[in-house]
């Protein structure tokens, strides 16, 4: 099945989407005695029950589950984020290469009206959705390789440190097939559940996906327009301020606290409060603007750097300094060689 398009009346849409019972048409009888059967998972059974309290059939509910498959590599890629392990450098070289920027500004070429429109509509500058995407999925050449459904189970039933998260995003992912019509089993992703161009966990696709091309299908997976304005749309609904900054170099008094350099993601203090502290942004700057100090790591030197309130919110897509630095750097170096070729 195209990932995405309405599938209404066809034999594969599994009976979970439309109410009924009947699990043949899904083209092949569900097992019911698989190994990692989470229909008989004791959590299973009190997630069915919740699901059904909403209004799904217990029978449709139960037949996923058994259908989804414990997937032990998704335990392993979960327990080693590359934003815990890496130094700054490291984790830059991954992503601001040449060819990611040159097939940056290609995507750029290939979707300039969506883009522009994006940028329109929503204040959220075109180099920074492009950056988004081309950081999560290559500008879609690495959506994901697992069952959505296998994902969003092993995770919220055999990964008791985030159980109770992704058992969330499994009822979102129940109530988002639903809503779109699409077959539950069909749907692939990353080892958390992320999908389409701009990675969507289920609550944010329900949440901030849009319809930006009008066709009637908000379409994250095959559509670049759609999903344009869903990253826009998604950066504006956490506060993206138009034309603020993102970050700011620094000078930093010798007698800094390491303490200043992890105290969360949300900025706390303001610029005057900082230069209060002996830290100096070197651009002009509203004294009242927050900001969250940083010390990164590269090549066995650090770097100080401001991140302001737009850094905070790219970090709302993300939860982490360097993936928010990532797509900060990546949309500069596109923005630069996208503006060489217009010229």
């Amino acid at each position: 099945m195209e990932q995405g398009k309405k599938q209404q009346g066809k034999k594969h849409l599994l009976s979970v989407l439309l109410g009924s019972a009947v699990l043949l048409q899904t083209g092949c009888a569900i097992s019911e005695a698989k190994a990692s059967n989470y229909a008989q998972h004791p959590e299973g059974q009190a997630f069915i029950k919740e699901l059904v309290s909403e209004g799904f059939a217990e029978a449709d509910v139960r037949a996923v589950l058994a259908e989804a498959s414990r997937q032990e590599s998704i335990l392993e890629a979960i327990s080693r984020p590359a934003e815990k392990r890496l130094t700054w450098g490291e984790y830059r070289n991954i992503f601001i290469q040449p060819k990611r920027i040159t097939r940056g500004v290609t995507f750029w070429q290939e979707n300039a009206e969506a883009l522009a429109r994006a940028e329109k509509e929503y204040g959220v500058p075109a180099e920074y959705i492009v950056a988004i995407i081309g950081v999560e999925t290559h500008y879609g050449r690495i959506m994901g390789k697992y069952r959505v459904v296998d994902a969003l189970t092993t995770l919220g039933f055999d990964y008791p440190k985030r159980a109770k998260f992704f058992r969330g995003q499994l009822k979102e992912y129940f109530h988002m097939v639903k809503e779109e019509q699409i077959d539950p089993l069909s749907l692939k992703g990353s080892y958390a559940g992320a999908m389409g161009f701009g990675q969507f966990i289920p609550s944010s696709f329900r949440n901030f996906a849009v319809d930006f091309d009008g066709d009637g299908q908000r379409n994250i997976w095959t559509n670049k327009t759609d999903a344009i304005g869903s990253v826009a749309n998604y950066f504006a609904r956490h506060g993206w301020k138009q034309g603020g900054t993102v970050i700011s170099d620094v000078k930093v008094d010798k007698n800094a606290e390491d303490s200043w350099f992890n105290d969360g993601l949300k900025p706390k203090l303001t610029l005057a409060d900082w230069s209060a502290r002996g830290v100096q942004a070197r651009m002009p700057l509203a004294s009242d603007q927050p900001a969250t100090l940083m010390r990164l790591e590269k090549d066995g030197e650090f770097q100080h750097v401001l991140g302001l309130h737009n850094f905070y919110v790219i970090t709302r897509y993300n939860h982490s300094r360097l993936y928010a630095m990532a797509v900060h750097e990546l949309s500069q170096a596109v923005k630069a060689e996208y503006g060489k070729n217009k010229s």
